[in-house]
């Protein structure tokens, strides 16, 4: 919040200040729930967890981490969103939302980044789940000339930026509506990736958004 204020209406104004005021005004952060376990998968590949919690990156393409969270809408009914993220400038690389937690939703979201970035030939790490660990996404990854890591058995932190960005969005935009219809649901993931994407300032890319963090880095290294 004080980001915004200080880029976007030209303030000088620190977080205690905004902290105060936000108070008067009765407003709050919301808290993150808690991630719910997986069920084990008997895996077909492993590999090692070559990227070992190096989260740092300053280079768009060299590290992408991937994983699928689960949503609810209607009464019982579910979606699942699938995402790859970039370690560098935090971006969401791709995304595909489903009906069905399948291999499908998993390869589509891999196919679209791949075809958008061509040429990156990152680290790519994911937990053990049974998408990542079929033969059939292996030989994307090596088509593509991508290196494979996962992450440990019920190691969690192990991929800790995907698991921040899916609380992220939970708190800011999913737990904050109600959704009776997947369209609906879908629509406003749409919504929220771009604004992720485009205008959400984060303090740990110099108060600039991913896309615009990416640019910079560019810049930096031209």
């Amino acid at each position: 919040m004080t980001i915004k204020l200080n880029r976007e209406h030209h303030l000088n104004v620190n977080h205690k200040r905004i902290y105060r005021l936000m108070d008067i005004l009765q407003l709050k952060s919301v808290c993150r729930r808690k991630r719910k376990n997986y069920v084990r998968s008997t895996p077909e590949i492993t590999a090692e967890n070559i990227l070992n919690r190096d989260f740092e990156s300053t280079r768009f393409g060299t590290k992408w981490l991937t994983d699928v969270t689960e949503m609810k809408y209607g009464l019982q009914s579910k979606a699942y969103l699938s995402a790859i993220l970039d370690l560098s400038d935090k971006s969401i690389v791709s995304f595909v939302v489903g009906h069905s937690n399948n291999n499908e939703l998993a390869f589509r979201t891999f196919d679209i980044a791949h075809q958008t970035y061509p040429d990156a030939k990152p680290l790519f790490h994911s937990d053990r789940g049974f998408q990542y660990t079929s033969k059939a996404f292996k030989k994307k990854l090596d088509n593509a000339g991508m290196t494979q890591s996962m992450s440990r058995v019920s190691r969690c932190i192990d991929n800790g930026p995907m698991e921040s960005f899916w609380g992220m969005m939970k708190s800011e935009m999913y737990y904050l509506n109600k959704f009776n219809a997947y369209e609906e649901l879908e629509s406003a993931i749409m919504e929220y990736i771009n604004y992720y994407n485009n205008h959400r300032y984060q303090k740990r890319l110099k108060c600039m958004a991913p896309v615009e963090y990416r640019q910079y880095l560019r810049n930096s290294a031209a």
